[in-house]
């Protein structure tokens, strides 16, 4: 996953022959990717969507996404997350960015810090796997991106924990060198993530595991981007 602070993307696909932005490479970064609006930076985009929601910030605050970049023009990102700093370098609020495999997305806007960790527990009412109910509350707890990386969501029906989630990483520099040595031990990993997502899908459904179709409770997907 790529650390970008949403301000250096210019610079980023200027230094590294390997990345662009919002133009075709082998590894590339494109603003309609996110939010699934065509206009205006991602920057810009979630700036807005959180001043909709009643949080002041400056146009200088500081904005970093970690995510997956498109691969030979290929992405897909089961979740991206925003931490935004205002001015002074305070972290503000976070956003986690859930995506499922019909393209749809649902922003988790995440407020309360404990200890340098979000946290939030809230209702999923979002279609993200067909195994899994649309009752169920997600529980995301993770640390502000330092050196780093620890991101846990886990999925609770009622008290009862039923699936466990995390991501863990370390930092490393953004530069060419490094594009080139994740090209060969990473091939082609957004096309990797859809093709797995799918393959323990067929197990499981062969396991007999209770399926949940999508044109099911339409009234408990909520707040979905197209």
């Amino acid at each position: 996953m790529f650390c970008i602070d949403l301000d250096e993307l210019k610079t980023l696909s200027n230094n590294n022959i390997l990345f662009s932005y919002n133009r075709f490479n082998l590894f590339s970064f494109f603003d309609k990717d996110h939010s699934k609006n065509k206009t205006g930076t991602t920057k810009r985009k979630v700036l807005e969507y959180i001043r909709s929601k009643g949080i002041k910030v400056s146009n200088d605050c500081r904005v970093l996404l970690i995510t997956m970049p498109r691969i030979a023009g290929y992405i897909f990102n089961p979740v991206s997350f925003y931490f935004i700093f205002d001015e002074n370098s305070q972290a503000v609020c976070a956003i986690a960015e859930v995506s499922n495999t019909y393209r749809e997305m649902k922003p988790y806007l995440i407020q309360k810090i404990v200890n340098n960790r979000f946290k939030l527990r809230t209702p999923k009412h979002f279609y993200v796997s067909p195994f899994s109910s649309l009752n169920l509350e997600f529980d995301f707890d993770f640390a502000l991106p330092e050196n780093l990386l620890d991101i846990k969501i886990n999925e609770f029906e009622g008290e009862k924990k039923i699936l466990i989630s995390s991501v863990l990483g370390e930092a490393k520099q953004f530069n060419s060198r490094r594009l080139t040595w994740i090209t060969i031990k990473y091939p082609l990993l957004t096309f990797k993530v859809m093709f797995l997502i799918h393959w323990h899908a067929l197990k499981l459904k062969l396991k007999g595991l209770k399926h949940y179709p999508k044109k099911d409770n339409p009234q408990l997907q909520k707040d979905l981007i197209r």
